[in-house]
């Protein structure tokens, strides 16, 4: 994985339309809130540099604002840059990818403290989807080699 692990660079971010047309088509959602998450898992290619992407969405309806929704993706960016490790090293040991958007869904703009306890939670919530879908994938495994 290049770079150090407190980084967060352009190929991190989910940019491409065909990605995020798959994400939203075939993807898995989850309400941990202030945010909405919606999830896609695969087996790890070796052409992606990291086992992770993420969008951040902060929609209009929710923060009329520009400068109100810039401070709430970039206090995100910076909650989820910090947090991450936990979550590249299960995605990397299970062989797994992951797409996720997170959706701002409260209508006011929270600190930097609480957002950071809530990226916790979001965090924890996609490693425990990440375990689950691990131990079904070694369930089927099982079954069939016997």
């Amino acid at each position: 994985m290049p770079g150090t692990a407190l980084s967060f660079s352009k190929s991190e971010r989910l940019c491409h339309q065909r990605c995020i047309e798959d994400l939203f088509a075939n993807g898995r959602s989850q309400m941990v809130y202030p945010f909405s998450i919606r999830y896609l898992l695969s087996a790890r290619s070796s052409a992606v540099d990291y086992p992770a992407q993420i969008l951040i969405a902060v929609p209009k309806r929710r923060l009329h604002h520009a400068v109100d929704r810039n401070r709430v993706k970039r206090l995100t960016r910076e909650c989820y840059r910090l947090r991450k490790a936990r979550l590249y090293e299960q995605l990397e040991h299970e062989g797994l990818s992951l797409s996720f958007a997170l959706r701002y869904v409260a209508n006011d703009i929270m600190d930097y403290a609480t957002l950071g306890r809530k990226m916790d939670k979001v965090i924890n919530a996609l490693s425990a989807i990440i375990e689950k879908h691990a131990s079904s994938n070694l369930d089927t495994s099982s079954q069939t080699t016997t």
